[in-house]
């Protein structure tokens, strides 16, 4: 069930915060003994494990320390690491004592000095007792839908509702009961919203409009960022990923202003600060749709390079930085950065300037004869250029990456690639000092310049030379472009009415 380990490394990303008291639990599970047996709490999506216990021959195990173990959910996981219970650590209780029996863990259990763990029980079993009801009725409810017995299903419909009903009840007393507790605090954070019958779409929206405004506005109110214990529970991880990934509207604007608004949410709390801003950067530094780097580079400067993220070195948050550097002139939207190199002739040919290149769209390519990739795309980049309609004014300006470039002039050749080629050239890297006249450092440095780690890599530009698109294979360049022409000409017929 449980295979990851923390490593050297996530012990320094996710260091916690204890306090100096020291804790003592006793367990004792029948059915168990002469054995070892694992403690595992939950962060994040994952779990980990934490400690091991014997298991003596009556089934009592002992998990104590010098240090409060901080809160959250953690699990007794059994020999077989297949089988396990559940726990609550409020980070206030120093010692309790649990005990039941292998294969009836939630009916069985016993709790003493611990009322965080006797409401826990409390509301596990009433849930699953009902959990199980349900599931008895909805499969009766099946078979008579296959059955097409309209009555029996509306009855037992009803019984279904009767039951959502009690548990809705339940719950509602539950936490009147034990407003303070944790086990409270995480039924309200895991609680879905319930759209209300009455409500109204505001000015044009639609309704279903109106139900993802509402649905959105809702569904994280009751999370509390501020409290580092949701974040050892299988909630936090997910109701985050959830709202950034299915509720934020997927443009860099709406996604870094969702951001920064979670992440003042956890203001006061090291521990759930540290988890937002690294969740948020790790997964966009990622990504691999077209256009999200700027939200990395956007949690870099605010986060990283203003010194907030706490828990880096000045190594780590260099690289970072440096990323961020490097990535921050190639966003959507920006101009690409200029290239004034030389064409296939060499350094005392005619040397291409790419700002002053006449064309309605540009698709920077940059590529090496000798990629596996590059070998398969660009014939296919060739391929749908020699069919465009020259009147469209879209141009290829192709930039070779090889150091040497024999074998580039020969692939040219052999490929009859009658498009922009331009490349430096061994002399120019050799004596660059003796060309900067001709052109510029960026362009000279345009590996640097431009992040070419691999090969091919794709730009399309505007005809400012703005880019507009990146990060796209070779045979979507054609139906982006027919997309991006479609809709700037929808957008200038309602301009114009």
């Amino acid at each position: 069930m449980i295979r990851n380990i923390f490593t050297a490394l996530l012990l320094l990303a996710f260091s916690i915060n204890v306090s100096a008291q020291g804790y003592k639990y006793k367990f004792k599970v029948d059915g168990v003994s002469d054995t070892v047996i694992y403690l595992a709490k939950y962060y994040g999506k994952k779990q980990y494990y934490e400690d091991t216990a014997k298991v003596d021959s009556k089934g009592n195990f002992v998990f104590e320390g010098k240090e409060m173990l901080p809160g959250g959910i953690y699990l007794m996981v059994m020999p077989d690491k297949a089988s396990y219970f559940e726990f609550l650590v409020s980070g206030d209780e120093k010692e309790f004592e649990i005990s039941n029996k292998l294969g009836n863990f939630l009916e069985t259990s016993e709790v003493k000095g611990s009322p965080e763990n006797e409401a826990f029980y409390e509301y596990q079993r009433f849930i699953s007792d009902k959990g199980m009801t349900a599931e008895k009725v909805n499969n009766k409810k099946k078979a008579e839908e296959e059955a097409e017995n309209t009555k029996e299903v509306e009855k037992l419909q009803a019984e279904l509702n009767a039951i959502n009903e009690e548990v809705k009840s339940f719950k509602k007393e539950f936490m009147a009961k034990y407003p303070n507790k944790l086990i409270t605090k995480i039924i309200l954070a895991s609680d879905d919203p319930v759209i209300p019958e009455d409500l109204k779409p505001i000015g044009e929206e639609s309704m279903d409009q109106a139900k993802l405004r509402f649905y959105k506005s809702e569904y994280l109110k009751n999370m509390d960022f501020a409290d580092d214990r949701l974040l050892r529970s299988p909630i936090f991880h997910r109701k985050l990923d959830y709202y950034m990934t299915k509720l934020v509207v997927q443009i860099p604007d709406s996604i870094i202003k969702e951001a920064d608004q979670l992440v003042a949410r956890t203001e006061g709390n090291k521990e759930t600060f540290k988890y937002v801003v690294h969740y948020i950067t790790n997964s966009y530094e990622k990504s691999k749709i077209m256009g999200m780097d700027a939200i990395f580079v956007h949690m870099a400067e605010k986060y990283y390079m203003t010194g907030k993220a706490h828990w880096m070195d000045s190594t780590k948050t260099a690289k970072v930085a440096e990323r961020a550097i490097a990535m921050k002139p190639l966003l959507m939207g920006n101009i690409a950065p200029n290239i004034i190199l030389p064409d296939t002739s060499g350094e005392t040919g005619e040397w291409i300037n790419l700002h002053k290149l006449p064309a309605k769209f540009t698709i920077l390519y940059f590529w090496d004869s000798g990629c596996g990739h590059c070998k398969k795309a660009t014939p296919k980049l060739r391929e749908w250029y020699n069919t465009l309609d020259k009147s469209r004014g879209i141009e290829v300006f192709a930039v070779g990456t090889e150091l040497e470039n024999g074998a580039w002039k020969k692939f040219i050749q052999e490929k009859q690639l009658n498009w922009l080629n331009v490349s430096d050239t061994p002399e120019i890297n050799k004596n660059a000092a003796n060309y900067i006249s001709r052109t510029t450092l960026a362009s000279l440095n345009f590996r640097n310049t431009y992040d070419i780690y691999s090969t091919p890599v794709v730009y399309v530009l505007d005809h400012n030379k703005e880019i507009i698109a990146k990060k796209l294979g070779v045979e979507q360049i054609g139906d982006f472009l027919d997309r991006y022409e479609k809709e700037a000409a929808k957008m200038a017929a309602e301009q114009n009415q």
